[in-house]
């Protein structure tokens, strides 16, 4: 018996070990899960904003770009009921990045609607090392709580074995150093991957889909509403995953009343999160969101 239990009476044993136990077994305070559970909390997509978080407070989860901000600026932000999630883009390579010119000759290809970025090989292992020994932990340095991780879609795109087992490589080793990694679509890849490799918890904990209720018209630069095809199609891809532990976000464009408010209804039945925007560039014109 311990020491420190050998004088106690057999009442003070007993309870001595079911308050140890009880320490032991408690669940932290507060956790990222237990944001996206609280019903009350709110989820907000700022790729493009630069200003001071504390103008996001009415967010309790938001995506941002971490680069424009410092770690002391991201604690401050962080709190029980805040975390942070940062872009990271794995599958395409954008012309505004520092690291555009050394990577550049990677390029598969144009990525349609977004003059200013290129698909790139995601099988090559000068690009599998810069995301994760310089990308991702710089990001991460940072104190954020996660990764929001885009253009998994590349797989869809350039749809071969070399390109899966690359982006599965890159997957799997952001999972393995970030507490929650949030795909951003990626179905084509998810889908092979879990059908090929292993289960999903194995690269992401949760998934955010754009333009489930909701679609773009690039023609003609406006929102409208997605086809039942496509809205039956994503349903089924993010429920499927969701049945299986992921956390599922919705990020949805729209200026339609009627609109917001079918995304509210599905979202809460389902109790998944999501973020109404009125801008494709989600940018601080926007971040007070109308949901």
């Amino acid at each position: 018996m311990n020491d420190s239990l050998s004088s106690l009476g057999p009442l003070s044993i007993v309870m001595s070990i079911c308050m140890l136990i009880t320490m032991g077994c408690a669940a932290p305070a507060s956790s990222f899960e237990s944001a996206y559970r609280d019903e009350n909390s709110k989820y907000g997509v700022f790729l493009s904003y630069e200003g001071p978080l504390e103008d996001l407070r009415d967010y309790n989860i938001i995506v941002i770009d971490a680069q424009y901000y410092d770690k002391e600026e991201i604690l401050e932000f962080k709190d029980s009921d805040h975390f942070v999630l940062s872009y990271i883009n794995v599958g395409s390579l954008e012309d505004f990045r520092d690291y555009y010119d050394e990577y550049k000759d990677l390029a598969l290809g144009r990525y349609e609607h977004w003059d200013e970025e290129v698909w790139i090989d995601v099988s090559n292992k000068r690009w599998q090392d810069f995301v994760l020994n310089d990308l991702a932990p710089a990001l991460l340095d940072r104190g954020i709580d996660g990764l929001f991780v885009d253009n998994c879609d590349v797989y869809y795109c350039y749809h071969t074995g070399e390109i899966l087992e690359g982006l599965s490589d890159i997957m799997r080793g952001l999972k393995k150093m970030s507490p929650q990694v949030i795909i951003n679509g990626g179905d084509t890849f998810l889908d092979d991957y879990t059908e090929r490799f292993g289960d999903p918890e194995d690269v992401i904990t949760g998934i955010n889909q754009e333009s489930v209720i909701t679609s773009i018209d690039w023609e003609n630069d406006t929102f409208t509403t997605a086809s039942d095809d496509d809205r039956e199609y994503f349903e089924g891809y993010i429920d499927k995953y969701a049945a299986k532990g992921a956390l599922i976000f919705l990020l949805e464009y729209t200026t339609n009343p009627e609109a917001k408010k079918e995304i509210r209804r599905f979202c809460e039945k389902q109790e998944y999160k999501y973020y109404i925007s009125d801008s494709l560039e989600l940018n601080p014109n926007h971040i007070i969101s109308n949901n």
